[in-house]
């Protein structure tokens, strides 16, 4: 078979254009395309008077993962009154779990085949003589490792337990796996309702699994749940049964030790509280003799919730129509995509940020801001000749 001849002027066309490709850093560093054309209406945003004042009480970096705007937010309270808010591009963000004792990020981008980012903050820059290299280029958090695993673990929640080792809900198996590298992970915990006839069935989404609230062993942590059973219908079916069906699940016990729930999220342990975000019903609150005692309740989807020191930062998304009927508790009109600071003692909202054209928030957590003060790309406008010395010559603690 004879093909067309291309002409010289045609060749040199696609060839220049080949050159020209794959040059930008958030390109690069995300492994994706279009990360280059970041909408910078995302990350347009609005805060009440007591935000900015809490992180810079506390003194953190808050990270956020915008799970259908492909973006990482990191937002940090500066003493200085420099408020800084820098991003990181990657296709559908989830799961967040910083181990602040190793100064690392692992973050979750859950399409096919799912991936784990780690960063670390930039310990020094390599001597260059071709590019004029920063003196004090600061300590943004710089990629490290991507690993991959199969899109069917649709890995939601990360944690770290013991040791550092970090555990993930394979919500696609049904499941909680500990991650491995090579693409190798091992099933460590399910619950009591996936097995049958003697084997668990990990091979479709039955229950949505979805959060891990970190003990120090598995026995000693929690799971969230919009199920407590394998039924007909299936999470992702527009008339899957939600409302009052979730559960929270003992990791000793593998059965539930808190019912009623809808649609449950973001399960997390603060000293021997069990705090989890009610998503259907816009709720935040502490288990309590089986039930939720409710702090807060908020103005959207709740999902994403860290603690530090005696504040919650709890995300409300807004209500996808498609799904409106999983958010029975909710004013959809009136959802919002953004971040609440509440006290845990009294559930006092302390501030909140917003982002007019957000979407959905999946996780949060945090990491001092002596460590690091967020991503390389800053907000509002990139510094392409910094990105690019950072990225041609950095080095990870």
């Amino acid at each position: 078979m004879k093909h067309p001849r291309m002409k010289h002027d045609q060749l040199a066309g696609m060839w220049t254009r080949h050159a020209a490709e794959w040059r930008d850093t958030a390109q690069v560093s995300s492994q994706w395309r279009e990360a280059v054309d970041t909408d910078p209406r995302l990350l347009e945003s609005r805060a009440t008077k007591g935000w900015w004042p809490t992180l810079q009480q506390l003194g953190i970096t808050l990270f956020v993962t915008r799970e259908y705007e492909h973006l990482v937010l990191a937002l940090t309270g500066a003493p200085s009154g420099r408020n800084r808010t820098t991003f990181f591009p990657m296709p559908h963000p989830s799961g967040l779990a910083v181990d602040r004792q190793a100064r690392t990020v692992y973050i979750a981008s859950t399409r096919n085949p799912n991936q784990v980012y780690s960063f670390q903050p930039l310990s020094s820059l390599l001597d260059r003589t071709d590019v004029k290299v920063p003196r004090d280029a600061g300590s943004p958090l710089m990629p490290s490792t991507a690993a991959y695993y199969p899109g069917s673990l649709y890995i939601h929640d990360l944690a770290l337990l013991g040791t550092g080792r970090l555990y993930a809900n394979a919500v696609g198996h049904n499941a909680v796996v500990r991650l491995m590298a090579g693409n190798r992970f091992e099933y460590v915990w399910w619950p009591n309702c996936i097995v049958v006839k003697g084997a668990p069935v990990f091979t479709r989404n039955h229950i949505q699994l979805n959060s891990i609230a970190a003990g120090r062993t598995l026995a000693q942590s929690f799971f969230s749940a919009s199920s407590d059973r394998i039924g007909r219908l299936r999470p992702g079916h527009l008339n899957y049964p939600v409302d009052g069906r979730g559960v929270i699940f003992s990791g000793a016990t593998g059965e539930p030790v808190c019912t009623g729930l809808t649609r449950p999220h973001s399960a997390r342990l603060r000293n021997k509280q069990l705090w989890v975000d009610n998503s259907g019903y816009g709720e935040v609150g502490i288990v309590a003799d089986g039930r939720l005692q409710v702090i807060r309740k908020l103005p959207g989807w709740t999902r994403g919730l860290c603690i530090a020191e005696d504040i919650a930062f709890v995300g409300t998304s807004r209500i996808i129509p498609k799904f409106a009927r999983y958010a029975p508790g909710l004013d959809a009109s009136s959802s919002v995509c953004g971040i609440h600071a509440i006290s845990c003692k009294t559930g006092e909202l302390l501030g909140s940020l917003e982002w007019p054209y957000g979407n959905q928030i999946f996780s949060i957590d945090w990491i001092p801001s002596s460590i690091t003060t967020g991503f390389p790309f800053a907000v509002p406008l990139r510094k392409s000749t910094r990105e690019t010395v950072l990225f041609y010559s950095y080095l990870n603690s």
